[in-house]
């Protein structure tokens, strides 16, 4: 990629021979342009972030402490915030990235309104939503670089040519917005081919990362709630394929897929594998099923049988259709789901949980690695989970364990208030900040996410944002609530003309127009009092 000097020469040299009808085209406000746009397609883009969490996949083998992270989008503005905010606070965009909640896109950006975790959300939502992502992130890029340039014109006018050299340093060395995305496809809207299809046009977005799920794609379930039903092996491994075609086709060849699997919390299946030889994958699939031995003459009117082990069982039906597996083996059948993935060509793993418990995923993730010793895993910290009473349930039982004292504490009401304070709350509390890293270093967590925070922190500051000021606070509830913290803690956002693109589109008025152009940044504008 060239240099932001190279680009001024460039530019020079090719107005220079298209004659005098460009002369009044200024080298360096294309150069500015094209800092300003670093990437021209999603290809692009899915290509720069696929590169980057495989180089982050191997600093990770090297050193367990280097996890990586991200937090559910459903607007771009959301994603924008984000990365603005992280280069802010830890002046980096490493290890850090977005991920795209199909539950957030059914919830909050269906044409029918809000939707359960259903896949009855439109299918092309979602990579319209990728492209919208890094559509505002590509203008956080575009944002910041054109205050360096303000800085710039300012210092050279100022006649400082060491602040200029500086700033002309941050421009040629300037980190992008741009970070992967891994986004949800749910479990494929269909088919294989319905996949494949899907998944293009994801890809063709920018998503580098791809995560597909092991549940049946028309009775699919929210991996949090009751009712999930999983397909055999061959159907799940046949879209993990597609998708690595759809990566494959399009030039992508390090596109990541992440194999999520439901079965510890699924305990239907819709058919019963086909068993090709024994104890391949579709007999051990079959081997789990809730099943009763039975004799030819006890077959009724359209019972479904299977022979296994020499003998003619019948696995249980529900009213529904579904078939059940026996009770207890959600843990084998995740082991078994994941080494079946990576198999398949899966790059990462999920392992879709009841509660967050750092033993039970090692659990799970050692008997997978016995297989596949550097499978590592992509996990959901979700706010479907009750983090405070989990980890307090969690220090309790240790402490029993342990032989400690709790009669200060009533285990069926340890959400309560009254505990906020006390040792428990203290070392749960510790227990729950560490759990990224502890998972990451007992676990193999590659990647740490969180699904639906921005949804909760946007109904959270609503509320409060309301109570105060339709209430006695009025006006001051906005003022005091929100924008003087706004302009304490340097929220961009407090120059909300700014942020929409004003300022650039000044700019661009003045490179297309010269002395002629009318532009809204003047002394009136009244974001100037936040300057």
């Amino acid at each position: 990629m060239s240099t932001y000097t190279q680009d001024i020469a460039a530019v020079a040299a090719l107005r220079d021979a298209n004659g005098s009808s460009w002369d009044a085209i200024n080298p360096e406000s294309i150069a500015r342009m094209r800092a300003q746009n670093k990437f021209k397609t999603g290809i692009e883009i899915a290509q720069y972030t696929a590169d980057i969490m495989r180089a982050d996949m191997a600093a990770f083998d090297a050193d367990k402490t280097k996890y990586t992270q991200s937090l559910g989008c459903w607007h771009g503005f959301v994603g924008q915030q984000k990365l603005i905010s992280i280069k802010k606070h830890f002046g980096s965009t490493e290890r850090k990235y977005l991920y795209l909640s199909g539950w957030m896109v059914a919830a909050l950006r269906s044409e029918f309104g809000p939707l359960p975790d259903q896949s009855m959300h439109e299918k092309t939502a979602v990579a319209s939503l990728v492209e919208e992502l890094y559509t505002f992130l590509r203008q956080a890029d575009a944002r910041e670089l054109g205050g360096l340039f303000r800085q710039l014109d300012a210092a050279r006018q100022a006649g400082d040519e060491v602040k200029a050299q500086d700033i002309q340093n941050q421009i040629d060395n300037h980190e992008t917005h741009v970070v992967p995305i891994i986004a949800d496809i749910d479990a494929g809207f269909g088919n294989a081919e319905a996949t494949y299809l899907m998944a293009k046009q994801m890809i063709e977005a920018g998503a580098c990362a791809l995560q597909i799920e092991n549940q049946v794609a028309d009775e699919k379930q929210c991996g949090h709630q009751d009712g999930k039903v999983t397909v055999p092996h061959a159907d799940f491994h046949a879209k993990i394929r597609a998708l690595r075609h759809a990566f494959l086709e399009l030039g992508i060849d390090n596109g990541l897929i992440v194999a999520r699997t439901d079965s510890e919390g699924a305990g239907l299946t819709k058919e019963i594998a086909v068993v090709k030889e024994p104890g391949d994958s579709g007999d051990i699939y079959n081997s789990y099923l809730d099943v009763e031995e039975i004799d030819v003459a006890d077959m009724a009117e359209g019972d479904v049988c299977f022979n296994r082990d020499g003998k003619l069982v019948r696995p249980k039906r529900l009213p529904s259709g579904l078939y059940q597996f026996r009770a207890g083996t959600g843990h084998e059948r995740c082991v078994f789901d994941c080494i079946g993935a990576i198999n398949a060509g899966a790059d990462l793993l999920w392992i879709e949980t009841a509660v967050p418990t750092v033993h039970e995923i090692a659990g799970m993730m050692n008997d997978v690695r016995k297989v596949h010793p550097d499978a590592k895993l992509v996990y959901n910290n979700s706010p479907s989970f009750n983090w405070t009473l989990n980890f307090r349930q969690q220090t309790y039982d240790a402490w029993v364990a342990e032989g400690k004292d709790v009669s200060a504490y009533d285990r069926s009401n340890l959400m309560s208030a009254e505990y906020d304070e006390s040792e428990l709350s203290a070392v749960a509390d510790e227990r729950t900040r560490t759990f990224q890293a502890d998972t990451s270093r007992e676990a193999n967590v590659f990647h740490h996410l969180i699904t639906l925070p921005t949804y909760h922190t946007t109904a959270l500051s609503v509320d409060n944002l309301a109570k105060e000021y339709f209430g006695e606070a009025g006006m001051l509830g906005y003022v005091a609530g929100v924008q003087r913290k706004e302009i304490r803690q340097g929220i961009a956002c407090v120059k909300h003309q700014n942020m929409s693109g004003s300022d650039m589109g000044d700019d661009h008025k003045e490179y297309f127009a010269g002395e002629n152009a009318l532009k809204a940044g003047g002394a009136k504008n009244t974001s100037n009092q936040f300057s």
